[in-house]
């Protein structure tokens, strides 16, 4: 020890006379690699910590960005997973068992045969191996996590915390323009990119901290806190002027009231089902209706809420139709294999009809993909790509209501409830917006779906065997 740290400090000096600091990082890099071999679970939870404060770096000369640091260390935890599982051969199987799981891996192997049709290999096998580590260490390693509630409530806190560290700068800047809509759009730069993004995450965690400050199991300090973090977080939603992240949030806040009053399936179908059959019998008059609205985005709450029925002039509205008509059409052309992973951007542009096109169409591939997490993968991976989004949708949603319906426990049932009103807000923001090839939404997507996963696995009672429940010839 002695001998190393005369070394470490010798080459210090060296390096430093030289102006070079960089090794100062050395022993942060060592306590790192220990932690990636001996404790990965705290790396986990660090990248949950980090992901709201990283920045995303591009090289456009290679086409190359990432969001540093979270997805270099995610990308760290995915190669060790890879060499541990093939190494020990030990992974639990109830995990592989279930129908969360089967779907998802399901997905990913289609995912890989898009990429080999795909029309730009390179792109689609770049947007295979982003969807890795983004799956592998915050699900298949977070349901391991999350095996233990501490965790589940820790990494919430260390997401949570940076993030209200953001919402501090953010509003600071948005006082400084006089917290005008516009300056809306991009005071939380370089942490978001734009508002909608911002906006889809808050309303993610809305939700639970909602149980945190509503449930008498927890302690009167830890409730006040949440309450304050709570508060903080619908401050930041209105002020973030996202339209869809407001719409999303009543439509969780819909779905906890069917469930809270244990309305039945047939009663929410029946009256679905005829507005849908109402919708198509009067289109055209809805349309025409739809089309007098000219209300655009204001710093104004109701007048920024009227304007979500703009389909006229509101040019954020008719890019997004702009963009799902170019889905559409690309769909049609290629319907089985699609035109491969994380395309979209790159070949839209000849699918654009010019009296579709607004003042913030471009033909660069450089302002988004899709606007959609179900057309977007149905352009990109055809019908089985949205197929398998929705098939997880399903499968996340069953799960919930199953733990929330049989769990005995008081704690376990918030914690359900609220998870899965997160991942419902992003489920409806994923109409009109796709963030998961980011790092900011897939770190809690992926780790609120094992946190579900884990909580069925781990927290649900079990049958027992009886005398009675065991086949014949055993008994």
């Amino acid at each position: 020890m002695y001998a190393i740290s005369v070394i470490f400090i010798a080459l210090n000096v060296y390096f430093m006379l030289r102006e070079s600091y960089w090794p100062l990082l050395i022993p942060a890099f060592a306590l790192l690699l220990y932690l990636y071999f001996y404790s990965l679970d705290k790396i986990l939870l660090l990248i949950a910590f980090m992901t709201p404060l990283a920045i995303n770096m591009t090289n456009p000369e290679y086409g190359v960005g990432l969001s540093i640091p979270s997805e270099p260390l995610m990308a760290g935890v995915l190669a060790i997973f890879i060499i541990k599982v093939f190494y020990t051969k030990d992974y639990d199987r109830s995990i592989l068992k279930h129908p969360v799981t089967i779907v998802l891996l399901l997905s990913l192997a289609w995912m890989f045969i898009t990429s080999l049709t795909s029309q730009l290999p390179l792109v689609s096998f770049k947007a295979l191996v982003a969807r890795l580590w983004f799956v592998v260490p915050f699900y298949f390693l977070g349901v391991l996590l999350f095996k233990n509630l501490r965790n589940i409530k820790s990494f919430i806190w260390l997401y949570t915390i940076p993030l209200v560290g953001v919402i501090f700068y953010t509003t600071y800047n948005h006082y400084l323009w006089g917290f005008s809509e516009q300056s809306g759009h991009w005071v939380m730069e370089p942490f978001y990119n734009d508002h909608t993004a911002y906006g889809a995450i808050l309303t993610f965690f809305i939700p639970v901290f909602v149980g945190f400050s509503f449930t008498r199991a927890y302690s009167k300090t830890l409730r006040f806190f949440s309450f304050l973090v709570l508060a903080i977080l619908v401050t930041a939603l209105v002020l973030s002027f996202s339209r869809a992240a407001w719409v999303s949030l009543a439509f969780a806040f819909m779905i906890y009231l069917v469930i809270a009053l244990k309305i039945k399936m047939k009663y929410i179908l029946l009256p679905f089902g005829i507005l849908l059959c109402f919708f198509f019998l009067f289109q055209n008059e809805i349309w025409e209706k739809l089309e007098k609205n000219k209300q655009g985005s204001s710093a104004n709450f109701v007048e920024h809420v009227q304007s979500i029925s703009n389909v006229t002039t509101d040019d954020s509205n008719l890019e997004r139709i702009n963009r799902w008509q170019s889905a559409l059409r690309m769909f049609r052309e290629r319907p089985v294999f699609g035109f491969g992973p994380g395309t979209y951007q790159f070949k839209y542009a000849p699918y654009q009809r010019f009296s579709e096109k607004t003042r913030i169409s471009t033909n660069a591939g450089d302002k988004g993909n899709a606007h959609s997490e179900y057309i977007g993968p149905l352009a990109e991976s055809g019908v089985l790509g949205m197929a398998f989004v929705l098939s997880i949708l399903i499968f996340v949603i069953a799960t919930g209501l199953r733990v929330y319906k049989k769990t005995d426990s008081r704690e376990v049932r918030m914690l359900t409830l609220s998870i899965l009103l997160g991942l419902i807000t992003y489920y409806f923001h994923g109409t009109m917006n796709d963030f998961l090839d980011t790092d900011k939404a897939s770190v809690p997507f992926w780790g609120f779906i094992a946190m579900l996963v884990a909580l069925d696995i781990y927290y649900l009672k079990k049958p027992e065997k009886t005398a009675e429940n065991l086949p014949s010839e055993k008994k």
